[in-house]
């Protein structure tokens, strides 16, 4: 789980990856390792958008979204949980969307990198 704050106008977003790591470092490792789940929070556009990259090549991004629960200057809680068929997103306990595993060997995704407009005040 992670808790955010966040304070944020219409063009700031969040990204959240779940990777393989890989023995290439910096840029190439970000641009061609294989992503089991980047979650990408556009604010302004009120979007969620899902996807996964696997040797190299991203696949069809998912944006289906059951609601949209982030409001500026509110702080919140992702929890990403694992499931056997899917990962399953939740906000503040409530659930968000999920998105079907396409990364076979789960165990693999060992790299978490959080990014974007927002203050990380836990994980864990």
């Amino acid at each position: 789980a992670f808790d955010f704050f966040v304070t944020f106008d219409l063009s700031c977003s969040m990204v959240v990856t779940l990777s393989c790591s890989s023995r290439a470092e910096g840029k190439e490792e970000e641009e061609k390792g294989d992503v089991g789940l980047q979650l990408t929070v556009s604010f302004g556009q009120k979007s969620v958008l899902r996807n996964s990259r696997l040797a190299g090549e991203w696949g069809a991004s998912e944006s289906a979204i059951s609601f949209f629960p982030f409001a500026a200057g509110e702080s919140f809680k992702m929890e990403i949980v694992c499931e056997h068929q899917q990962f399953r997103i939740l906000v503040d306990g409530q659930p968000l969307c999920g998105f079907s595993h396409r990364v076979t060997q789960l165990a693999s995704l060992t790299s978490l990198r959080v990014f974007g407009d927002l203050q990380l005040t836990k994980v864990a």
